[in-house]
């Protein structure tokens, strides 16, 4: 639930002519265009960027960002060659269809970028940008660019192989619609892409090391553990995984939004959920209008993702910026939560979901919040059992619960990493309730050692913390946006740019960890 900036991508030549990329030399070059689940379209895929460890440390330290980026994953160690993947893969109704990504492979001389490697699969967090192509690194300003960059950084040039979805409905997928947080789908597609990568390998100079290695932020956080647990089910080997600053507790999650904790964001969440849903589903509305208000309703199932930046679509009144629901109650007994006023500190955040010029209309609010309470989750409105909701009956509360990920327990090593005052993804509705759900007394507790959680944003435990170095870094990232902009820019920076190098820096230690452990 990150960035949003355009770019566009008509087709891999595009992207060839605008990189000045080729093919790697030799080998022979086949297609398959059957469009089956794994399928890679173009082997060897294109290369699109190839940067020597030099080459790659030159262009951080050229930005202020790189510099920054630089900071927390160390200099490269490895020289870099980005590879435009397309793939076969399904949609959120198992409808046939293509997607593309970023396969980047380590290169040089040192002893960790050559030779059998691990693999780091990879799922980026929400853009409205149908132009997102993580595969591009070579210019900041294109969609997809900072992340893709920080992949190159935190883990190809440390030696690791990283496949990246841009996901169904981005970049040249034909699908008409993006399967949001969909956990089968985005779950199978990012098999499709890791499929389609190892066939890929052979002719690139890449060489699987047969460790599998899973992260993802913010949705991809969700999409990460959805991929573990599918992975688990199948029987298929998982050495670890780090979700981050995922909304894993789906039910939870959107059950605290209507009872009025609407989170930053919410306004592009909401009709991206609904439509991914409704798509899957086909009982999340009979036409839109009915949970959205009259003057957002038309149009808005082909609304998102867009080539128009998400601004464009504000200031066109497409979509309201903040105000997610009414400020009128629905019910008078719901007075009190619109908008809450408790806690204190938080009350200024979710004053901003509520408005004249609302998204979501009352009688859809009412309806959900009837059902919450009829049918409640085991952790909102208050904590009980901490588990799903038993039986609920609103289609939007089913289809949460059909992809909330608290009913597995992992079997290998898993890190949870985020932030305590994360504004838009919830970090105790999330984070910290999977922590619960996994540890004793829980039924589904984890042997001891195989959960670690962070939070970046608590204090270092000093020489025996593992994790220090991300918490004081995260301290002083967080200080300077606050020197520069106040607490204002601390909220509006903390989920999409603060949190993720530090998480993801976690993320790698955690990793390098468990590999140096035997894996």
């Amino acid at each position: 639930m990150t960035k949003w900036t355009l770019w566009t991508l008509t087709s891999a030549a595009a992207l060839l002519t605008a990189c000045g990329g080729g093919s790697d030399p030799g080998g022979s070059t086949s297609t398959d265009l059957s469009g089956a689940r794994g399928s890679l379209m173009f082997n060897p895929p294109l290369r699109v960027t190839a940067l020597s460890a030099g080459e790659f440390k030159d262009r951080l330290a050229a930005s202020p960002s790189g510099q920054s980026l630089l900071a927390v994953a160390g200099a490269p160690k490895c020289g870099v060659n980005v590879h435009y993947i397309e793939y076969g893969t399904v949609g959120g109704a198992s409808e046939a269809t293509n997607a593309s990504g970023a396969l980047m492979v380590p290169s040089g001389t040192d002893p960790q970028c050559s030779g059998a490697r691990p693999v780091v699969l990879y799922a980026h967090g929400t853009t409205t940008d149908k132009a997102y192509n993580i595969a591009d690194i070579t210019e900041a300003s294109r969609p997809g660019a900072s992340e893709g960059s920080l992949l190159a950084a935190m883990y190809a040039a440390q030696g690791f192989i990283v496949v990246a979805p841009n996901y169904a409905g981005y970049d040249v997928s034909k699908l008409g619609y993006h399967p949001y947080l969909n956990a089968d789908q985005q779950s199978k597609e990012m098999i499709d892409a890791l499929t389609a990568a190892r066939k890929a390998l052979p002719n690139i100079g890449g060489q699987d090391a047969g460790k599998l290695l899973i992260t993802g932020y913010s949705q991809g956080g969700h999409v990460a553990m959805a991929t573990h647990r599918a992975l688990q089910a199948a029987g298929l080997p998982v050495t670890a995984s780090a979700p981050m600053s995922g909304p894993y507790a789906l039910g939870a999650f959107g059950d605290a939004v209507y009872y009025g904790n609407v989170n930053l964001g919410a306004t592009v969440f909401t009709p991206l959920l609904a439509t991914s849903y409704q798509k899957a589903y086909g009982n999340i509305y009979s036409q839109p209008s009915d949970i959205y208000e009259a003057a957002y309703a038309t149009g808005i199932e082909t609304l998102l993702p867009s080539l128009t930046p998400v601004a464009t679509l504000f200031s066109q009144g497409k979509l309201p910026q903040t105000a997610l629901f009414s400020s009128t109650p629905p019910a008078p007994i719901f007075a009190g939560i619109t908008p809450p006023t408790t806690p204190p500190e938080l009350a200024p955040l979710f004053a901003l979901g509520f408005g004249t010029n609302n998204l979501i209309n009352n009688a859809s609010r009412l309806s959900y919040l009837q059902d919450a309470i009829v049918n409640p989750d085991g952790a909102v409105p208050s904590l009980t059992t901490g588990g799903q909701a038993a039986t609920p009956a609103h289609p939007m509360r089913k289809a949460f619960k059909a992809n909330d990920l608290r009913n597995w327990a992992p079997l290998r090593p898993v890190m949870l990493c985020g932030g305590k005052a994360d504004p838009t993804v919830f970090y105790d509705l999330n984070t910290k309730l999977m922590q619960g759900l996994w540890s004793a007394p829980s039924p589904l507790a984890l042997p001891a050692g195989l959960l670690t959680v962070l939070d970046v944003d608590s204090p270092a435990g000093g020489a025996a913390d593992p994790f220090a170095a991300a918490k004081a870094g995260f301290a002083q990232a967080k200080a300077n946006v606050a020197g520069q902009g106040g607490a204002n820019a601390v909220v509006q920076a903390y989920h999409g740019t603060l949190v993720p190098p530090f998480c993801n820096a976690a993320a790698r230690a955690f990793f390098q960890q468990v590999l140096a452990s035997g894996g």
